[in-house]
């Protein structure tokens, strides 16, 4: 059994999401139900098969930093075995959250992958594509307009973030069938370059892989496709995950095996009062109360919350 280091990067402040986040920090934002990091920390810990010597990875130390309502990450992963949370005293950003976390990762790579993004992406393939190729860095890519900003060459290396390269700059800098795609938030990296990144410092490790292509080392990209992915970068992104997940047949992203989605998540636990009219798809959380003659429209209920007799609620949260 070979083990594989993980950090989920769950520290961001969320600033899109308020007044949501203020709340709760989006690692914690349920998803049908369950937090999306229980969801994380569940596809990372799956057995992960290697393709290359038959042996069998499974998720070694598996670290979790918070900074944000740090608190509340730490009470909801306290009983998580396992499971390492790093508690940030000040915001280090992406990379700088990486290089305070290096010493729990050996000389092994780490696969990192971010705490606000559900998908069902193969940890698995990632990990043995990154190994084979030998490359210091893979990032994981795909086709989203949205946010396309990645230059990546037909043969998958990347040279750069935002707009394309200036020709010249370094090698294979010309910017002839080069194409751009969107970083999904997975990559995995090399012990060594963690160890390039300013110590308690913030930064970003993006600014990392610029500097990387700069000094002409290899920035590897491993490009999905047929696959489910989003980030719940705002309100309108939370929302969306939930109809796809409850009315996209082509959604083939397992949650909870025994949930019925079609079209509506009620947790067994939760109160519903006497004539409740759900329309489109409607999630709703454990301990919710749902009141009298109320009608919810797309809406997803947290647990706990409650929503008022005869309310109308459409296209909104409820906290």
């Amino acid at each position: 059994m070979i083990s594989i280091n993980a950090m989920i990067l769950a520290a961001g402040l969320g600033t899109r999401l308020r007044p949501y986040s203020l709340v709760r920090p989006k690692p914690l934002f349920p998803v049908l139900g369950r937090p999306l990091l229980a969801l994380i920390i569940r596809q990372l810990c799956q057995p992960f098969p290697s393709t290359e010597t038959g042996d069998s990875r499974n998720a070694g130390s598996i670290v979790v930093n918070a900074f944000h309502l740090r608190d509340q990450i730490a009470d909801f992963l306290r009983h998580e075995t396992g499971v390492r949370v790093q508690m940030e005293e000040r915001e280090l950003g992406t990379g700088g959250g990486l290089r305070m976390a290096r010493h729990c990762f050996g000389d092994a790579p780490v696969l990192v992958t971010n705490g606000d993004i559900c998908h069902n992406i193969d940890y698995a393939r990632v990990y043995e594509h990154h190994i084979v190729s030998g490359h210091p860095v893979t990032l994981v890519l795909h086709d989203s307009p949205r946010f396309n900003n990645v230059s990546v060459t037909k043969e998958g290396r990347i040279l750069g973030f935002g707009p394309l390269p200036r020709k010249g700059v370094g090698q294979h800098r010309d910017s002839d069938g080069l194409k751009k795609l969107a970083f999904t938030g997975i990559h995995v990296i090399n012990p060594e370059i963690l160890d390039q990144i300013p110590v308690n410092s913030f930064y970003n490790i993006i600014d990392c892989y610029r500097e990387l292509i700069l000094r002409d080392q290899t920035v590897q990209g491993f490009v999905v496709k047929d696959h489910f992915w989003t980030d719940i970068g705002t309100p309108a992104d939370y929302l969306d995950l939930h109809a796809a997940l409850l009315t996209d047949k082509k959604c083939n992203l397992k949650i909870e095996e025994s949930v019925t989605r079609n079209p509506f998540f009620i947790s067994p636990d939760a109160i519903m009062g006497p004539d409740v009219r759900l329309n489109g798809w409607v999630s709703i959380g454990p301990g919710a109360k749902i009141g009298n003659n109320a009608t919810l429209t797309r809406v997803v209920v947290w647990d706990g919350a409650e929503v008022e007799s005869g309310a109308v609620l459409s296209d909104t949260i409820v906290v």
